[in-house]
């Protein structure tokens, strides 16, 4: 049965150029410039969100293998590739288990005590953390940090989606969607091309660094491992992001009405100890996957962790809701958290589906060039023409940075045609195209690809096209599912908690790729094992896709409900 919604009036859908989107009334921001201001202190966040993530994506792998070199020397290649896969997994999954955590604590910090403040400090919180990030010296704290900026991150996609919708005018919301997940994209982008031009500049970097004076020591651990910590370092840049939101961005009028109310009073700081005792949830799942147990217990155990997860990040916002009741507000809390839990659903499939797939395609690209490096070096040393292969070295391609770069590009225009789709064709409609194609992205892929070139990079293009579509179909249709005084929080839960399911699948691609270690012969088709089997096999979820979107609302042509 599908969530029901209120009757709305049904306004046109019709696409606009940003110039008439500005200029038409009876929109909230009180002036053109604030609603200007607002989306570009909003694109400039998510494009740092992106950046966050692909950061990580590239660099993550030789960051491990630095911080633990020790544990890694007496080892096996297999064992030691076994190692690294691990903590990285786990290190990506505390990333997304602290993203969903900081879309409910920062959500709710937004429909408390307002959209701007509130994303001021999430900027603040995943700048600085990032940043520190590059003066770790184990493994462990990399994770410890990574999970704190994430919950900035996770805050920030909330409230800015929340305050942007709330700002310009109902008929532009598809395009404000288009630009949302084409601005993290961006940053997805960014960050590839900075690893190309770092890789190139390496050196000079160096020798600049010793010519201001810093410590030699410290010089050479900062250029380490193809720099991965500077790059870290290169995430503190957000932070100067925060002053330009504090000093020209204006808040909510939908918001301030609230205020005005009094209902935003109603969230009470009391009420997040409910999300901290849900935070054990996720890290219940992630311990009991991260280490070896049975698969009986594995999957009772995650259970148990979601029901934990959902009742404590959903506390907050039934109380807000009882204590409407006493205040004489008749408003249920029993719809607004099925609308969350749906959207929870629905936001796990697309979350899932990336992150347990094409997120994991700079890393394969690198191990294919790997794998033909070695293949070269063995050919040349029998022929004893070891000058040739230290040339070869020279000219090995960056396949990771390259992969990176065009997920991206093709990230970018999926985002924004989705958003227009699902004015075109309807929310769920859409939705479910986007299913169908992204599944088919993944194969041909994965299972399309043996080798690193123009054909891989073409397909790669392609999947992200498909796969990160959603992420400009869900902030055109999330916000369209919560009243005013929840949006943020509603909304947080709903994107956000699709991280937890991620970070579960994250845990489960690297379980699969240790589970097969021959190749999968299925109706005459041969899966190679490693990456194509375990990213073809976690896209299955888009299947699942296709079914619950039919249980949504259907919200085109309609405003945002006050």
């Amino acid at each position: 049965m599908a969530v029901s919604t209120p009757p709305q009036p049904v306004n046109s859908s019709k696409a606009t150029s940003p110039k008439d989107l500005a200029e038409r009334p009876g929109s909230d921001g009180g002036n053109n410039s604030g609603k200007w201001m607002a989306l570009a202190a909003a694109l400039l966040g998510w494009m740092f969100d992106g950046a966050e993530m692909g950061i990580f994506s590239m660099v993550g792998r030789p960051a491990v293998q630095d911080l633990l070199s020790e544990q890694l020397k007496d080892l096996t290649p297999e064992k030691q590739e076994a190692m690294v896969g691990l903590w990285f997994g786990v290190i990506t999954a505390g990333f997304l288990v602290g993203a969903a955590t900081g879309g409910v604590l920062f959500g709710w910090l937004g429909d408390r005590i307002g959209r701007v403040r509130a994303m001021t400090l999430s900027v603040l919180t995943y700048a600085l953390f990032t940043g520190l990030c590059g003066v770790v010296g184990e493994a462990w704290q990399v994770g410890l940090l990574r999970f704190i900026a994430s919950l900035g991150m996770g805050g920030e996609w909330s409230l800015g989606v929340a305050l942007v919708m709330e700002v310009w005018p109902n008929k532009s919301r598809a395009f404000m969607a288009g630009l949302i997940g084409a601005a993290a994209n961006v940053g997805y982008l960014l960050v590839g091309l900075a690893g190309l031009v770092l890789l190139q500049l390496i050196g000079s970097f160096e020798s600049m660094m010793l010519g201001v004076g810093l410590p030699e020591d410290f010089v050479k651990m900062l250029v380490a491992n193809k720099g991965w910590r500077l790059m870290m370092l290169l995430g503190t840049l957000p932070a100067l992001l925060t002053f330009f939101i504090r000093m020209f961005v204006p808040e909510s009028e939908k918001w301030e009405k609230e205020k005005g109310k009094g209902s935003t009073s109603h969230w009470a700081t009391q009420d997040l100890l409910g999300v901290l005792i849900g935070l054990a949830g996720p890290a219940l799942i992630v311990y009991i996957w991260a280490t070896d147990h049975s698969l009986p217990l594995r999957l009772a155990a995650t259970i148990l962790g979601l029901i934990v997860v959902t009742v404590g990040y959903t506390y907050p916002v039934v109380r807000f809701f009882q204590r409407l009741k006493i205040s004489g507000n008749d408003d249920a809390w029993g719809p607004t958290l099925r609308r969350m839990l749906l959207a929870a659903c629905l936001s796990g499939v697309a979350l899932l589906g990336t992150w347990g797939s094409t997120q994991w395609a700079p890393s394969w690209a690198d191990k294919l060039v790997d794998g033909e490096m070695k293949v070269l070096k063995e050919r040349l040393d029998a022929e004893g023409k070891q000058a040739e292969y230290a040339e070869a070295v020279k000219l090995r391609p960056k396949a990771k940075e390259y992969t990176q770069i065009w997920l991206a590009v093709g990230a970018i225009a999926g985002t924004i045609l989705a958003a227009f789709a699902g004015d075109w064709f309807g929310r769920r409609l859409a939705y479910f195209g986007l299913c169908i194609i992204s599944l088919a992205s993944v194969y041909l892929l994965f299972l399309g690809n043996h080798k690193f070139g123009p054909q891989m990079l073409f397909c790669t293009f392609v999947a992200g096209t498909c796969t990160a579509s959603f992420y400009g179909w869900l902030p055109l249709y999330l916000p369209e599912l919560f009243r005013t005084n929840v949006r943020a929080t509603g909304q947080g839960f709903g994107f956000n908690f699709g991280r937890i399911l991620a970070a579960i699948g994250v845990l489960q691609t690297g379980n699969l790729m240790g589970l097969f270690t021959s190749d999968v012969v299925l109706a005459g088709l041969t899966i190679p094992k490693g990456y194509p089997l375990a990213c073809s096999t976690m896209s299955l979820v888009y299947l699942i896709g296709l079914f619950i979107i039919w249980l949504a609302p259907e919200t085109r042509g309609k405003p945002l409900p006050e």
